[in-house]
């Protein structure tokens, strides 16, 4: 996209403000910032419990097991599911890091039909008739109980929006308290020049809605039934 005239569009909206035209501008810092004494000072731990206790506001299954027993908590949760065997996985080298490719080849063996998320076609119509998408959170908010996920060709935003299910695979490493640690890594990468994701997803739980009363639905337009499996890291 081509803009035109906007040098002096722009001196002429500084001139009628009284002042020079500013080309470089610094966010302030204020004396007072009550956004980072939340759970300041928190262990990983205790996040955890805080995340935990989150997730039965939100409707949302939570499971904490170790990458050695990952495998029995996914066939767990997929138990519980008690839908279409068809199951969409985000991709990408996490898969090896977590031993997902082994744990699928043995679900697959019971009868579950898996397919790996590589941007490729035919994807957004298997997620559209999978039972269950399953993501890696890059970033957990303990407060909100949110999952982070920075989309990409291995992370289709399709994943977790359309299958009737998901499951986050949330690494310890990753729980922080709340958005204000996720803008802040967001803006920290931002300033050192490397890529951030075009689209990133704030999931909380399933879907859900509230009137004007804050009845609350859970269902409505995405993910009906939503699990977390948290992973120690190694």
């Amino acid at each position: 996209m081509t803009v035109h005239n906007r040098t002096s569009f722009l001196d002429r909206v500084a001139e009628n403000l009284g002042r020079e035209r500013r080309t470089e501008v610094q966010a302030p810092v204020y004396s007072v910032q009550p956004q980072d004494r939340v759970f300041q000072g928190a262990t990983q731990d205790e996040l955890i419990e805080k995340l935990e206790a989150q997730c039965s506001v939100i409707h949302t299954s939570f499971d904490r097991t170790t990458r050695a027993a990952l495998g029995d908590s996914l066939q767990k949760v997929l138990a519980s599911f008690e839908g279409s065997r068809k199951v969409i996985s985000a991709g990408g080298p996490r898969l090896d890091e977590f031993g997902l490719p082994g744990i699928y080849d043995e679900l697959r063996e019971e009868g579950f039909d898996f397919r790996i998320w590589n941007d490729q076609e035919g994807d957004v119509t298997f997620a559209e008739q999978a039972g269950v998408g399953i993501v890696f959170s890059d970033i957990t908010l303990a407060e909100s109980g949110t999952v982070t996920l920075f989309n990409d060709k291995h992370n289709g935003r399709s994943i977790s929006l359309l299958p009737e299910t998901f499951i986050a695979i949330i690494p310890k490493s990753t729980l922080v308290p709340r958005m204000t640690q996720v803008a802040r890594v967001i803006h920290e990468q931002e300033q050192k020049g490397n890529p951030v994701s075009s689209c990133v997803s704030f999931i909380t739980g399933p879907s859900n809605s509230a009137d004007i009363e804050m009845n609350l639905i859970v269902g409505v337009h995405g993910p009906v039934k939503a699990a977390y499996i948290l992973v120690e890291d190694l």
